[in-house]
């Protein structure tokens, strides 16, 4: 893997410096974070209407651009779900090609069948083949996690799943998320000029709020705007201005009694849950290259009659003022004359925290 330059984080954030400016556009970087970060982590990829009824099965791939890796959820007929690769163990080819109800899995380049839960079942013309079929014959089996109607997957997870999404689950515990469903029209993905982790720092904090987002500024209060840090990821927390549209958070909330218009939820590296009194928004930043980002904006709404209002209510006009300043920002890091810059340990602790985290996954071996 190529060398990078050294470089830290302070631990303090009143002393640290942010991240170099070379992390942004660096190829040497980016061809590492693709195994060190990535391939590590937990991906959201769809809900489970994809693999409801027995015998469904859903292909997918694994950050498409990024890892390319072909994989398939399946539910077998004793309704056990299961994530598979998606590669032939004979040639390699892809095995399922599209959504469908199945009996099972036949590859169509020669013919080889499997199970929905990944055993090799048949080839044929291997009559004189010695120690044959074996283990490796069989689907591999791939890491995955669901939480209510919500699926993940990872190919090498550092932490298990329910690990990762605790704080999330316990704070959302009394939403009616199993009442979500999939809004195809209010779901949009959006090219950005811009390295995968300058969008993950404009989205982990608040402190460009008034300056960025007029709309959203009046919404929220500013002052009663905070960040808490989790163990893999952060929570920011939007507090109404007035009377716009908010959450009535029950009495076993730690939020209980306080006008909360939004919460927006980081798990690291790259994937964002924005939950709204209507529903929930769910953000897949994917890197494509040192300088170029896919992002998914996921609609999962619950109530119908409170969409676009509040701090959830122009979300598509946030992102295009999201993309604009971070494509800018882009162009600033590439300057000869910006090397990297300082913490307000006010308003950016969620970046602070990011950034130790990436750090800490691109110097491990």
């Amino acid at each position: 893997m190529p060398p990078i330059p050294p470089f830290r984080i302070h631990d303090d954030i009143r002393e640290a410096e942010t991240l170099p400016a070379f992390v942004y556009s660096d190829p040497a970087v980016f061809a590492r974070e693709r195994e060190r970060v990535f391939a590590s982590s937990w991906q959201f990829i769809t809900d489970a209407s994809r693999v409801k009824v027995p015998g469904q099965v859903h292909p997918f791939t694994l950050l498409e651009g990024l890892l390319d890796e072909p994989l398939l959820f399946s539910r077998d007929r004793d309704d056990q779900l299961h994530c598979l690769s998606n590669v032939c163990t004979h040639r390699g080819n892809l095995v399922c090609e599209g959504d469908s109800v199945e009996n099972g899995l036949r590859c169509r380049y020669h013919g080889r069948r499997f199970a929905l839960d990944g055993r090799f079942q048949f080839m044929p013309e291997f009559e004189q083949a010695k120690g044959f079929p074996s283990a490796a014959d069989d689907l591999p089996h791939v890491p995955f996690g669901a939480w209510e109607n919500f699926l993940f997957a990872s190919l090498r997870p550092a932490a298990p799943f329910d690990e990762v999404i605790r704080e999330m689950r316990d704070r959302c515990a009394w939403m009616p998320l199993a009442r979500a469903a999939f809004d195809p029209t209010r779901s949009r993905e959006y090219r950005v000029r811009a390295n995968w982790a300058l969008y993950c720092d404009n989205f982990l904090e608040g402190f460009h709020i008034p300056f960025v987002h007029a709309g959203l500024a009046q919404a929220i209060d500013y002052g009663a705007y905070r960040t808490e840090l989790l163990p893999w990821g952060s929570l920011q927390i939007g507090v109404a201005a007035g009377g716009e549209d908010v959450f009535d958070p029950p009495a076993s909330s730690p939020d209980h009694g306080q006008k909360i218009a939004a919460y927006w939820f980081w798990i690291y590296p790259n994937t964002m849950f924005n939950f709204y009194p209507w529903g929930v928004s769910i953000n897949v930043v994917r890197p494509l290259a040192a300088d170029l980002t896919r992002v998914s904006f996921l609609s999962y709404v619950w109530d119908a009659a409170r969409l676009d209002r509040g701090a959830g209510g122009a979300i598509d006009r946030v992102e295009r003022e999201d993309e604009a300043i971070v494509e800018s920002i882009q162009r600033g890091t590439a300057a000869r004359l910006y090397t990297r810059g300082r913490y307000s340990p006010t308003r950016e602790q969620g970046v602070h925290h990011f950034h130790k985290m990436l750090v800490r996954d691109l110097a491990a071996e």
